[in-house]
């Protein structure tokens, strides 16, 4: 990943940070990823990456999935994001990072699971963001690319949020997809509809 991009993307959501919160129905949001957590059956006890963790939201509900023995692992490129995200998430079972999903500072084979909550467009080499989930998880371990809205709306959303972000669009996910099949990865499963864009995939168990 370019450096130039990671600098871009922190000055925007650091200032963006603040306001954050109040761009979203809380309410509504919380309830679509639990519905979420269910369906994609998030176990008790693992050790769960949130890739662009943001203010908190997604870890906060995951939370609710998780017994003592389980983390969240929430990593951000923003320190504003990552400011309101600890100060709202006070657990012993989550571990704020400021990095980059390129670049993990953590152990291979470590992670059950991996979150990309409304942060995939921003991901500017998804091969090599997906290479070093594929080095963190275990064999078998998961990955959702998951927004909550379309993809029509996402692009729309960052087509009129100014040059930072605008040429950030959300590829089909027949492109998500593929990209995650030539680096390691079997697809279970894709959406692409009006409603939410949820591609997941599965790590290769080595022989």
């Amino acid at each position: 990943m370019r450096h130039n991009d990671i600098e871009r993307w922190r000055v925007f959501f650091d200032d963006l940070a603040p306001r954050w919160d109040a761009r979203e129905d809380l309410v509504a949001v919380r309830r679509k990823l639990l519905e979420g957590f269910e369906e994609l059956g998030v176990g008790p006890a693992e050790r769960i990456l949130d890739v662009g963790c943001g203010t908190g939201n997604l870890t906060e509900a995951l939370l609710t999935r998780l017994d003592p023995s389980g983390e969240v692992i929430a990593v951000d490129i923003s320190t504003g994001m990552l400011d309101i995200a600890r100060e709202k998430v006070r657990d012993p079972r989550v571990r704020f990072l400021d990095a980059s999903s390129h670049d993990l500072p953590l152990p291979d084979g470590s992670l059950d699971r991996v979150f990309c909550l409304h942060v995939w467009p921003h991901l500017a080499d998804c091969d090599e963001h997906v290479r070093e989930f594929g080095r963190c998880l275990r064999d078998g371990g998961l990955v959702h690319v998951w927004h909550l809205v379309s993809r029509a709306d996402i692009n729309a959303i960052h087509g009129g949020s100014g040059d930072d972000v605008r040429h950030d669009v959300l590829g089909p996910g027949t492109e998500t997809a593929a990209c995650f099949e030539r680096n390691g990865f079997t697809v279970e499963g894709i959406v692409d509809d009006e409603e939410r864009y949820l591609v997941t995939a599965r790590k290769r168990v080595r022989l």
